[in-house]
């Protein structure tokens, strides 16, 4: 059975990747390094941990960076971030995530963040745009140290679901099914290759969501793949995942 529900965030929640992709290049024009190029932002950024992002792209073009250094980096552009983010009249979440999210709720399923994005920026958005209550768990980048493509996000937030579910039975005896939770349990809703694979390493089905690249580039690497949340059909996928075990 279809038993939780993890979603990325930057590209899946809210849709930011523009204002990630000016910051870096801030980044780099202030460290005197030649600016992103789509190509760059692609292999190096989309769906990765600001850390892994940093690391290869400075790498690229030459610069090593000490562990102090890297985090004086990744602070700076937290701040940022946090800037840019509180100058917005209205935070640009996702149309129909929180339908979905509800929809998650009435039907049961646990809901987690899997995400390389600093926990205190989540925090914000989440807290901000009334989302907090719907995310039980969270493993940001701070928890980790392998960013997507690597599984570790995922892996982690079974064992942090699982431990959630536990202690939501011995409270108020919420869930009916305490089995510990599995990967075949489990969806992943992913926007990059890099996320989609980390899922699927993780022994996660993806659907991919068609909010950073186009729907047939999600069509080729995701199990299913959709445009919008709305598209989601849940009662379908219980029928699938109730199926023997679906390939990833």
């Amino acid at each position: 059975m279809l038993k939780a529900v993890l979603l990325d965030f930057n590209g899946v929640v809210i849709n930011d990747e523009a204002i990630h992709r000016a910051l870096i290049d801030e980044l780099l024009l202030t460290e005197n390094l030649r600016p992103l190029t789509p190509a760059d932002y692609q292999q190096f950024c989309l769906g990765r941990s600001d850390r892994a992002c940093l690391v290869d792209l400075f790498e690229h073009r030459g610069r090593g960076l000490t562990e102090a250094y890297l985090q004086k980096l990744i602070d700076r552009k937290a701040e940022s971030y946090h800037q840019k983010l509180v100058a917005l009249e209205t935070l640009p979440i996702y149309d129909g995530l929180k339908d979905f999210l509800e929809k998650l709720q009435l039907q049961r399923l646990a809901i987690a963040l899997v995400t390389g994005a600093v926990r205190a920026e989540v925090q914000y958005v989440l807290n901000r745009s009334g989302l907090a209550s719907y995310f039980p768990v969270i493993v940001a980048g701070d928890d980790i140290t392998a960013s997507k493509p690597q599984p570790d996000g995922y892996q982690l937030a079974i064992t942090k679901l699982n431990q959630w579910r536990q202690s939501q039975a011995v409270a108020d005896s919420l869930l009916d099914d305490t089995a510990p939770l599995l990967p075949e349990n489990c969806l992943a809703i992913e926007d990059t290759f890099a996320g989609i694979e980390a899922a699927k390493k993780a022994g996660i089905a993806v659907v991919g969501i068609a909010h950073t690249y186009p729907y047939h580039f999600m069509q080729r690497q995701a199990n299913w793949a959709v445009d919008r949340f709305d598209e989601l059909d849940l009662d379908r996928l219980q029928v699938i995942f109730s199926r023997p075990k679906v390939a990833v």
